[in-house]
């Protein structure tokens, strides 16, 4: 591996993923808690499908954008994980230029998603609360579909930079990548040329779209509690805000280590590299781990087929 480290080349045919630099010893271990967190967020988002899909009464808006938050978890989680376990476990490290320009795409798309999602969801809460007559007339399944594509389209086109701005560097000091994954600034760092254009666009993608998002489910939620305070019981003020709590869970585990996550590789030099490394991954698998979770323990109509399910089958 060491003839990897000064080789001249422009683009490489392949990267090397080094995993987890400086817990080599401990990948056995690391894995177990990977390999079980990624199993429990395939088994919960594909039963959260299957819920929605078979229950007839959950077919509403809430729950088609969970239905989307569900599949853009699976396809988040499985860009990655697969390949960071195969590293821990058979110590397959190679991954081609391409490939990884493909995961990267794939990661930073479908993180973006997940965000847009959660603002689509905070709009169906906003018409439920402060518009409840008038719910089922705003929100049809056309203008589900139309807000599902505009956030389909948007996370797509605004990752497709990354990949482009990455493959026109030129690689010739190095292709061994310090990171579990083809992470973008883990992959541009190792060009041997001026990246700062990498790097201004993931900040630009950071403030303006994250930041976007994060001032559009304020302004909703400041509406909504508007709404909730003008309720003329505490019970009642209670029972509304409830219905978001699943959302504001939602909320916390995705923008707060995602704001962290960012900043942290980017301007905390003394922070250690295992340690970013393991949060970046904890990172991608916490919100798809615990979305399900959240959205079963805390709504009822889920709860509720769940037990039925789990009845018949004892049955």
């Amino acid at each position: 591996m060491s003839d990897f480290n000064t080789t001249n080349f422009i683009n490489p045919s392949t990267f090397i993923l080094l995993g987890i630099p400086g817990l080599e010893s401990s990948y056995i271990w690391i894995s177990i808690p990977f390999c079980t967190m990624y199993i429990i967020a395939l088994v919960g988002n594909f039963t959260i499908l299957f819920i929605v899909k078979t229950e007839k009464s959950l077919h509403e808006p809430m729950y088609y954008f969970l239905c989307m938050l569900a599949v853009t978890d699976l396809v988040l989680t499985t860009s990655n994980m697969p390949k960071t376990l195969s590293i821990f476990w058979f110590k397959s490290r190679e991954i081609n230029f391409n490939a990884c320009l493909t995961q990267m795409y794939f990661i930073h798309c479908f993180s973006s998603l997940e965000s847009g999602i959660l603002v689509a969801m905070a709009l169906d809460r906003y018409v439920a609360i402060c518009h409840p007559l008038r719910h089922s007339a705003i929100l049809k399944n056309p203008m589900v579909a139309k807000i599902g594509l505009a956030v389909v389209l948007r996370s797509c086109i605004l990752a497709l930079p990354y990949p482009f701005l990455a493959r026109r560097w030129p690689y010739c000091r190095t292709n061994i990548i310090p990171h579990s994954y083809c992470a973008h600034i883990a992959v541009v760092n190792l060009a041997c040329t001026d990246v700062r254009l990498s790097s201004y666009y993931g900040l630009f993608v950071l403030f303006s779209v994250i930041g976007v998002d994060v001032i559009s489910i304020i302004v909703s939620y400041t509406q909504i509690l508007r709404a909730i305070f003008r309720l003329p019981t505490k019970d009642a003020r209670l029972k509304t805000f409830g219905t978001c709590g699943s959302h504001l869970c939602a909320i916390s585990i995705l923008y707060v280590p995602d704001f962290f996550s960012s900043l942290t590789q980017r301007f905390a030099s003394n922070v250690p590299r295992h340690f970013l490394i393991l949060f970046s991954n904890v990172y991608l698998l916490a919100p798809p781990v615990l979305h399900p979770i959240i959205y079963g323990m805390r709504t009822k109509q889920i709860r509720d087929r769940l037990f039925r399910l789990l009845t018949q089958n004892q049955n």
